[in-house]
């Protein structure tokens, strides 16, 4: 199924029937939807979480770098906070976008250790990949939050949202580190992902929404027109967004 301007009532009809099926009874469609870019996929997704519009207990969180581009239309048109979290993929020794596991900038993680085990990856290799893309969390969050201090996560309900899903290693571990940082509510929103992976990832949230699960899902970047690689120029621009910044202000508690 194609996805442009022309059909969007459609589509979110569409999505409605597909999510009810999803979320309810974990069975699924082959039908496909393409959308134009990460925006449009956010925009589509924001109609799924219109019931928690102007909540003062909810926050819009993006997985940089793509996930913030999908994440900041649900933020701006509910009147939600936007915040990151950073997971970083550790891809394998043979393969760098196979992914083994993930971890964040304070070092917590998730590792799938079947994987690991069956292709004898070493712990050396591991402990030095982690290392690498720790730092590389860190700068990203110093980059893109500046001056701005992190949400406090501690009894809120979070929308976690990210460009689309394959393995799941980095939502795997964006989960785990919103869960420690005391959030009473995990949701979590993409526009694709595969059938398995979805499946698996659902219980470990209070919600999963995911508009698409396509029998013929290969990567997350057949599923866009416009799939090109988000840069830290782009990011910067939509934290500092004035509309998503006074979000966050409006869900300040006062001191």
């Amino acid at each position: 199924m194609k996805y442009n301007q022309t059909t969007t009532l459609t589509i979110i009809t569409t999505t409605t029937t597909l999510l009810l099926v999803v979320s309810c009874f974990v069975k699924f469609t082959s039908s496909e939807m393409i959308f134009k870019d990460r925006k449009e996929a956010g925009s589509v997704l924001a109609n799924e979480f219109k019931e928690y519009q102007n909540s003062l207990d909810t926050i819009v969180v993006g997985l940089p770098r793509g996930g913030v581009v999908v994440a900041y239309p649900i933020a701006k048109k509910l009147g939600l906070p936007l915040d990151i979290v950073v997971p970083r993929k550790i891809g394998a020794p043979f393969h760098e976008e196979y992914a083994i596991g993930a971890i964040l900038e304070d070092g917590s993680g998730y590792f799938d250790n079947d994987v690991i085990n069956t292709y004898g990856i070493s712990s050396e290799y591991i402990k030095q990949e982690s290392h690498k893309q720790v730092q590389e969390a860190q700068r990203r969050l110093r980059v893109y939050r500046g001056s701005r201090g992190p949400q406090d996560f501690s009894g809120k309900r979070i929308l976690l949202i990210d460009d689309g899903i394959a393995t799941g290693s980095t939502m795997h571990a964006a989960i785990t580190s919103i869960r420690n940082k005391g959030a009473k509510e995990i949701i979590v929103g993409v526009p694709v992902g595969p059938k398995d992976t979805v499946t698996n990832m659902k219980p470990l949230v209070n919600r999963f929404v995911c508009l698409s699960v396509p029998a013929g899902f290969r990567a997350v970047g057949q599923f866009y027109t416009n799939f090109d690689q988000t840069e830290d120029e782009e990011v910067l621009e939509l934290m500092n967004d004035p509309a998503v910044c006074k979000n966050v202000e409006s869900h300040t508690p006062a001191q």
